[in-house]
């Protein structure tokens, strides 16, 4: 995998980038306009910039590292990338367009993957003629430090490619473990339940925000507590997760609670806003 494409420059597709450039793939990211594209490069260099500092890369390395990536408004320079990593908004529709149009674009041996957290790979692949070229890998926040991808084929994913996203993601140095394709796949279906009772708690007065989280970092060795990690992940993010969960399996453990929607609306998303269950100004 010597060209990799990466759709969108965000918190996630910028780490992709950045991992797939420190493993010596050459990345262009596509981003809507030059404004975003411009974000993007900045979140790749501070980032290669705090590995510097720690020790962890020398400048000279951090320096090849950005020399291998590109950042374009245009999509067709995508046409003759061997894996594009489709790491765009988590919306259903959004994503179905862009590999609809990444299907017309690149050549029909190349992988087209999607970093989705929670929406049925199956579905994106019905956007294409190639279904069996379409997996999930789904990487975690922050890209550079986790070690985890989930791999996530459907019933029509073909097995050699498969192997193929597998032996890649390996490549990148992260641990990867298989999934078949339902939403939420194995972390989100196991975590969103966790996060959401910790709110439902928290709602209904049992205990504070501070002694729910305190509760799992000290009594379960857990880095964060559910609400601090609710807050990291994004109130918006956890919400359309368990969304997607129920509409797919109706189980009221994963019905959004009633403070959970009321936050959102109210735009307290977490870190990224400077609030949610904590204020973070």
């Amino acid at each position: 995998m010597e060209r990799v494409g990466v759709i969108g420059g965000g918190l996630m597709g910028s780490g992709i980038a950045e991992i797939c450039a420190r493993a010596g793939s050459q990345v262009v990211v596509h981003e809507i306009n030059a404004e975003a594209a411009e974000a993007a490069l900045g979140r790749v260099r501070k980032s290669l910039a705090r590995a510097v500092e720690r020790a962890k890369l020398e400048e000279a390395e951090s320096d090849e590292i950005l020399g291998r990536i590109d950042f374009s408004t245009d999509i067709s320079e995508q046409a003759d990338r061997q894996i594009v990593i489709e790491a765009a908004t988590e919306n259903e529709e959004l994503k179905k367009e862009i590999f609809s149009q990444l299907d017309e674009l690149v050549d029909d041996g190349a992988i087209l993957a999607s970093n989705t957290s929670s929406i049925p790979i199956t579905r994106l692949a019905a956007a294409t003629k190639r279904p069996g070229n379409v997996v999930g890998l789904h990487f975690f926040n922050p890209v550079p430090v986790m070690a985890l991808v989930e791999l996530v084929t459907t019933v029509l994913t073909d097995e050699a490619v498969a192997d193929r996203a597998s032996a890649y993601a390996e490549s990148l140095g992260k641990t990867v473990i298989h999934a078949k394709d339902r939403a939420g796949f194995i972390v989100n279906m196991l975590l969103i339940p966790y996060m959401i009772n910790a709110i439902r708690m928290y709602e209904a007065g049992f205990a504070s925000a501070q002694d729910i989280d305190a509760g799992m970092r000290l009594g379960a060795n857990h880095p964060m507590g559910p609400l601090e990690l609710t807050d990291f992940v994004g109130l918006d993010t956890t919400k359309y997760v368990a969304d997607v969960l129920f509409d797919e399996f109706k189980d009221p453990a994963y019905a959004s609670p009633p403070l959970l929607t009321r936050m959102v609306e109210a735009g307290l998303h977490g870190r990224k806003t400077g609030r949610g269950f904590y204020d973070y100004d």
